[in-house]
């Protein structure tokens, strides 16, 4: 028979050897576990190189077609300052001699429709009015049929 001390001696080694197993099972599929890695990593990298190689290709081609687009935007802004100088000049020249033949046709309209006035009440009252009199006789001009109305009982 065992003794304690050996039976002791003798449980620990048989756990020792089983410890020793699960530890060896787990180092063997660490293990495959890095091959498989490496395998996919491998993969991975011999279908990346071309990838990258495509995307450096898109990046050129965008840089490419953005400087283009760059020159394109200066060019744009350079018509549109052009054609702001060229609205200021076009409004300078025309729109002040639009202006003033604006002016001078709403005075002459004025003008026409003031003389029509005086000669319409020279003839309303049958009376000469000397040039030079103020506009208080042309009134008084306009008003003097009303007068006449209103004696006659008409008003």
């Amino acid at each position: 028979m065992l003794t304690a001390g050996e039976l002791a001696g003798l449980l620990i080694a048989v756990f020792w050897a089983i410890l020793v197993c699960f530890m060896a099972v787990a180092l063997v599929k660490l293990s495959r576990l890095l091959t498989e890695t490496t395998k996919s990593v491998a993969e991975l990298s011999e279908r990346l190189t071309p990838l990258l190689d495509d995307v450096n290709k898109a990046v050129s081609e965008t840089n490419r077609r953005l400087a283009d687009m760059e020159a394109i935007t200066d060019n744009v802004r350079e018509v549109s300052g052009n054609m702001v100088k060229i609205t200021g000049v076009a409004s300078t020249l025309l729109a002040g001699p639009m202006i003033k033949i604006s002016a001078l046709g709403h005075g002459l309209r004025v003008a026409m429709a003031r003389r029509e006035r005086r000669a319409g009440a020279l003839r309303m009252n049958g009376h000469r009015i000397v040039a030079g009199r103020t506009g208080r006789s042309l009134r008084s001009a306009e008003r003097a049929p009303e007068r006449r109305a209103i004696g006659r009982g008409r008003g």
